[in-house]
């Protein structure tokens, strides 16, 4: 029998594991193909970007990392060359992490390892449709974390 005052809650690790990394949802339109293979003119890219966690059973989660990326041509009146809309997800174990961090675990954590997986099945996508591959860049999701956690703020009261 253990002579410290530790609670149970304090003598528990915190547990952080990665139980499956999947694409939940791709799709991919190309809507003036066949001729919009004979355009030159290089694209215009544009990223939206968002992020989910849901609870799945207690302690288990599924964080999604989505991104709709479609190519422009500006000179053709924003004519679009295709459009590649994909969904990353992960169910992730996290337990016994203290409540004040785990908003940030499943915002941030969890979307740093996810968004390289998404950034290879849109890059490999769009090459295997036949155009340049897009490689997106990198995102610090602890700024848009903070960010988000800024534009929330104005409206709390205490």
């Amino acid at each position: 029998m253990s002579t410290d005052n530790a609670t149970p809650e304090q003598t528990q690790q915190a547990i952080f594991n990665i139980e499956k990394l999947y694409v939940k949802d791709l799709s991919l339109e190309i809507p003036h193909a066949p001729g919009i293979f004979l355009e030159r003119e290089n694209p215009q890219i544009d990223l939206q970007l968002n992020t989910a966690a849901m609870p799945v059973e207690d302690g288990i989660y599924e964080v999604t990392v989505m991104v709709t990326v479609t190519a422009k041509l500006a000179a053709q009146d924003n004519k679009v060359m295709f459009l590649v809309e994909a969904k990353q997800a992960g169910i992730f174990q996290v337990r016994n992490i203290p409540e004040a961090e785990m908003e940030q675990v499943l915002a941030v954590m969890c979307p740093n390892i996810l968004y390289p997986y998404l950034r290879e099945v849109v890059s490999d996508v769009v090459t295997r449709a036949g155009f340049a591959p897009v490689m997106l860049s990198p995102i610090n999701f602890e700024v848009l974390y903070q960010q988000k956690k800024q534009q929330q703020a104005p409206g709390v009261t205490h």
